[in-house]
């Protein structure tokens, strides 16, 4: 099929990339005309074989980790490949919720460009001029230079730079085009909104009171002493050490939404109880998941918002 949904995770994302899967299908009118698929880290060697290696992260050396939160960003840049540089892919993270048709964004027209996607928000999209990789529409065929495998290699060798890449300014400006906020929302959930991004990684629903197992920025361009002392606390204690615990969403309903969405998953058969509980083991859910899907109001029905929202 010459039209594809991708949504990039790892071991310890894998029961959101399959709740994103299922809002995918959900809440599209036209099934029969995209694919889905499940791009997993654990199905490509070169990521394993870079274990505890060195490579270069915004100026910085760091190590790399497939055990890291998001170890599967650099997949991202994978799809034209899977589609043998051939249709049109949207490409999205793991914790990206579906609350509108995708085939809306799928079948645009993109006015001749390579890309569409949205800016990144804050400083990261004033300042760095980055713009927002986890969700983009892509025309397969004009993005040949893309090879994933050699360009990850790249990292090591300290020949690209991980934030250049991953924030699309190795790219040229004119092949991108933007798409509206609302395909990409970050942490915001309104009447407005198509795909819902649960951006801030301390506020995931999921994973409240679980011990953070992502690793912090380690530039700071505002203040560098943050940055200091973000790499003095890693070289004295560890990875993760001091980072605290993840928090609840301060938005009730994007926790609602995807209590929602997994516990129909649940009722489907799409995740079994004996997976979640398995995932609540290893630390990938958190632990009283049960006791909140017990909490969760009903998803309106296919073909109608999910939730009561406001457009503000």
């Amino acid at each position: 099929m010459d039209h594809c949904v991708f949504i990039q995770t790892n071991h310890k994302q894998i029961v959101g990339a399959l709740v994103a899967e299922y809002a995918l299908r959900r809440n599209s009118q036209h099934n029969d005309r995209f694919d889905v698929r499940i791009i997993h880290t654990r199905d490509y060697p070169f990521f394993a074989a870079r274990e505890g290696q060195l490579y270069l992260r915004d100026g910085v050396k760091r190590t790399w980790l497939n055990d890291d939160l998001q170890s599967f960003t650099p997949t991202r840049f994978m799809p034209p490949e899977l589609m043998g540089y051939q249709g049109r892919a949207v490409v999205i993270d793991p914790d990206i919720f579906a609350v509108a048709d995708i085939w809306e964004l799928l079948s645009r027209d993109m006015q001749g460009k390579a890309i569409m996607c949205r800016p990144r928000s804050g400083t990261k999209g004033i300042i760095d001029r980055c713009l927002a990789s986890s969700v983009m529409l892509l025309d397969c065929a004009r993005l040949t230079h893309w090879k994933v495998e050699e360009q990850f290699n790249e990292l090591f060798e300290f020949k690209r730079d991980y934030m250049p890449w991953i924030c699309l300014r190795m790219e040229d400006r004119d092949t991108i085009g933007l798409f509206e906020n609302e395909w990409n929302d970050f942490d915001r959930l309104t009447a407005n909104t198509k795909m819902l991004h649960v951006t801030r990684r301390k506020t995931q629903p999921w994973k409240a009171g679980l011990p953070i197992d992502w690793r912090p920025a380690e530039r700071f361009r505002l203040f560098p002493p943050v940055a200091w002392l973000m790499r003095a606390r890693r070289h004295l204690f560890g990875e993760y050490a001091l980072l605290g615990k993840y928090k609840e969403h301060p938005d009730h309903n994007q926790t609602d939404l995807f209590f929602g969405l997994l516990k129909e998953c649940l009722e489907k058969g799409i995740i079994s109880e004996a997976m979640l509980r398995e995932e609540m083991k290893q630390n990938h859910v958190r632990h009283d998941a049960l006791q909140v899907l017990e909490h969760t109001p009903d998803l309106a029905p296919p073909g109608n918002p999910p939730l009561k929202l406001s457009a503000a």
